[in-house]
């Protein structure tokens, strides 16, 4: 244990520092993918910004978690990744057909969460989840290191479909899991 230890309520912790920051970073970063596209800098500003996840959840493990944490983690996960790949539609590097499914399961399942939060009902993530986020930044990542940017593209456009296929399936587990989580004692869950 550490000699600072931070309150489920507590709102200035270092991991929410570090939430806060990449949020606040993130917009560039976007500018920056729309103006220049591939290079070496934007692929290292991405990759910094990816890590500081990790450090914001090592931090919070360390210090106590906080249902502040808990709520601008996961934003600063969504608004990054959809950031970069709506920047990456602008400059035609993806197509809209894949970042859309990505945004309307990340909508709607925050939302859906947010639902059943407000009635006492928890539906935590799964180690899925997580996988599909860190699948989503690969393919970002993908598309913006010089070396396999755009030759061969296969690389990025084949791990931004992986990624769909893994945010729709933890999309489905989230509604299973929150209608049996839902359900009453003794009823079956109804998906």
């Amino acid at each position: 244990m550490t000699d600072t230890a931070f309150g489920p309520s507590a709102l200035a912790t270092p991991a929410n520092y570090v939430t806060i920051a990449r949020l606040l970073l993130s917009p560039l970063l976007f500018v920056a993918i729309a103006d220049g596209g591939a290079g070496w800098l934007i692929f290292a500003v991405w990759t910094a910004l990816c890590l500081t996840d990790g450090v914001d959840g090592y931090l919070a493990r360390r210090h106590g978690t906080t249902r502040s944490g808990a709520f601008l983690d996961p934003l600063a996960d969504k608004v990054l990744v959809l950031g970069a790949l709506v920047a990456l539609v602008a400059i035609e590097r993806f197509t809209w057909l894949p970042v859309l499914l990505i945004a309307a399961r990340e909508v709607a399942i925050s939302m859906y969460r947010s639902y059943w939060a407000r009635r006492g009902v928890s539906i935590p993530a799964r180690r899925s989840a997580k996988l599909k986020t860190v699948t989503q930044q690969f393919a970002v990542a993908f598309a913006l290191l010089p070396p396999i940017a755009d030759d061969p593209a296969w690389v990025a456009d084949t791990t931004l479909w992986a990624a769909v296929g893994l945010t729709l399936g933890t999309g489905a587990q989230y509604l299973y899991d929150g209608s049996r989580a839902a359900a009453p004692a003794g009823a079956p869950p109804s998906v």
